[in-house]
């Protein structure tokens, strides 16, 4: 009876480990605030990030739409307004997580980089050196238990 209860017990234990995700982190390297909504089927509330500080959600999965895009503006109220937007989108997909970056109405970061760094060092970076795409779709993919993190107003790539 005792080794079935350690068997039970430690099965109970790896259960979270196997279900483990990473993390979409925003990070804002710019001299000002930036406003970000996480959206999938529905749009989540609005989030103000300050200058050197970062916004952090667990990766997840939208059942309705499939995926997230963190729509991330300038202006306060860009998301309804019409404001330039930076999209950083990813879609977890069982064991896999697919992530890219895109602009919709122009470029809200031109002129200062963005870089996107999964924790999983084999896994690709997307790097934008002036804010603005290079070219052609970066979308890529890498481990579900990898975070994700996206750099406003980089210095690196």
């Amino acid at each position: 009876m005792h080794f079935s209860t350690v068997i039970v017990a430690s099965v109970a234990l790896l259960a979270p480990l196997a279900s483990a995700v990473g993390n979409a982190v925003v990070k804002n390297n710019c001299p000002y605030p930036v406003y970000l909504w996480s959206v999938g089927s529905a749009v989540g509330p609005k989030q103000t990030i300050a200058a050197g500080k970062k916004y952090t959600e667990v990766l997840r999965h939208d059942p309705v739409s499939g995926g997230i895009a963190i729509k991330i503006t300038k202006t306060a109220n860009g998301l309804y307004d019409g404001s330039p937007q930076t999209n950083f989108a990813y879609t977890l997909d069982g064991s896999q997580i697919w992530y890219d970056l895109s602009d919709v109405f122009g470029d809200p970061f031109s002129g200062k980089g963005m870089a996107v760094d999964p924790s999983v060092a084999t896994c690709p970076d997307i790097c934008w050196p002036n804010g603005v795409s290079p070219s052609g779709s970066q979308t890529h993919d890498c481990t579900s238990t990898s975070s994700i993190t996206l750099t406003l107003c980089s210095t690196k790539c």
